[in-house]
């Protein structure tokens, strides 16, 4: 296998809805968002086209507007359709880690969130190298 490198998109901040509480239902509320795309990027190292590179603009977009358009009670299902996005929006995605974040939701912490990892082959290890 060959060893993958990673693409991180840091703080995506977006307005939606998630969460249990009656007003969490109805309010929307800053959603923050991390992730981290395992990719071989070598083939548009190589042929400087886009064409060969992750268009991780069009991953961001995606996102964004799945937690615009969606309303999910828990995090940990907003964290599961965004790894879905991210791989279903890219095929040359191999992996992705990507933590959702709700700031503000705990009294005295700054954020609480999830962090998942997902792939197209189950028991990968994106940080090992076979060769």
């Amino acid at each position: 296998m060959t060893a993958l490198d990673r693409i991180s998109i840091r703080d995506l901040a977006v307005t939606g809805i998630v969460g249990i509480k009656p007003d969490e239902r109805v309010t929307p509320q800053q959603i923050l968002v991390n992730a981290t795309l395992w990719v071989d990027t070598r083939p548009a190292a190589a042929s400087d086209a886009i064409d060969d590179a992750v268009n991780y603009r069009t991953i961001t977009k995606a996102m964004i507007r799945h937690i615009q358009e969606g309303s999910p009670r828990l995090v940990e299902r907003l964290a599961e359709e965004l790894a879905e996005v991210c791989l279903d929006t890219e095929p040359k995605v191999r992996e992705v880690e990507l933590t959702v974040e709700k700031p503000g939701a705990l009294r005295h912490a700054r954020s609480v969130g999830i962090t998942i990892r997902r792939s197209r082959v189950e028991g990968s290890d994106p940080e090992r190298s076979d060769s």
